[in-house]
């Protein structure tokens, strides 16, 4: 195990860099469990960075032991050293910086598959910019077994250190094809047979009278401004979740949890 003391090692200045989005190719893994989750994943580890406290649980202690199995570079980071490179202000000792899995349309349309065992459904989020609410959908979606996502241009990224904790690591199981194109993302789904379906205040039917059985892609615009009037006259079908009490919209999603879920319950009883 290397040993670091000084601010200005190269290995340190290489990590700042990727926490802060600036190295395209690395992304930047924080906390006990998202390094668990990391070894659920094919992502490939290039450092681990480790508090000097690190290793005073067994957690932490058997999570060391498996990435000194795996042969793979660990750094003990001396006092507040650690401080100048986390992401967070409580930071659980442990930071790796790993390779950023491909999210490119030819990698997603590879991985793509509608299974009995997948809900056949595919999320599209078109200019998403909240990172914690990308991470939630992510991890919903992975609850729900869906087909995958699609995230189009202008999004914020799915794999900065507050997605990944939001989605805690599903971000790097998923099939995702990120930085597409609104109208292209439309054309491939109805290449696939999926039909493009989202919420609107207008629509008459409700999230529950839509056949979830159909492979649809599910359509989520901004949190701020949702879907223009062109890009909704490119939807074959609206759904709307009703309310109560005067409450005009929810949150991105917990919207897309309840939608998501309904389609897994029509799922279910259609196996059963």
């Amino acid at each position: 195990m290397l040993k670091i003391t000084s601010r200005e090692n190269a290995k340190l200045k290489l990590a700042r860099k990727v926490r802060d989005g600036r190295e395209k190719d690395s992304i930047f893994v924080e906390g006990l469990r998202l390094a668990e989750e990391v070894l659920r994943s094919d992502a490939a580890i290039n450092e681990v960075f480790v508090a000097e406290d690190f290793n005073e649980n067994e957690r932490a202690q058997q999570l060391l032991q498996t990435f000194q199995s795996k042969n793979l570079s660990i750094n003990e980071v001396a006092g507040k050293l650690f401080g100048s490179v986390a992401d967070t202000k409580s930071s659980q000792g442990i930071i790796l910086i790993c390779e950023k899995p491909t999210t490119e349309k030819r990698g997603f349309e590879a991985g793509f598959s509608v299974t009995k065992d997948k809900l056949p459904v595919v999320v599209m989020l078109h200019e998403i910019n909240n990172p914690s609410n990308l991470g939630a959908i992510l991890r919903t979606t992975e609850a729900v077994n869906a087909g995958g996502v699609i995230i189009s241009k202008n999004s914020t990224d799915v794999f900065s250190p507050k997605s990944l904790r939001a989605s805690m690591g599903a971000g790097l199981r998923l099939n995702i094809w990120s930085n597409a194109d609104f109208d292209e993302a439309l054309d491939w789904a109805r290449g696939k047979k999926l039909i493009p379906t989202a919420a609107d205040v207008n629509a008459e039917k409700s999230y529950t009278e839509i056949d979830w059985k159909k492979p649809r892609l599910l359509v989520f615009g901004s949190e701020a401004h949702g879907l223009s009037a062109k890009e909704f006259e490119k939807i074959d079908d609206g759904l709307i979740i009703p309310m109560e009490n005067d409450v005009e919209s929810l949150n991105l999603a917990v919207s897309c949890g309840i939608i998501l879920f309904e389609a897994k319950r029509q799922q279910n009883c259609r196996r059963g």
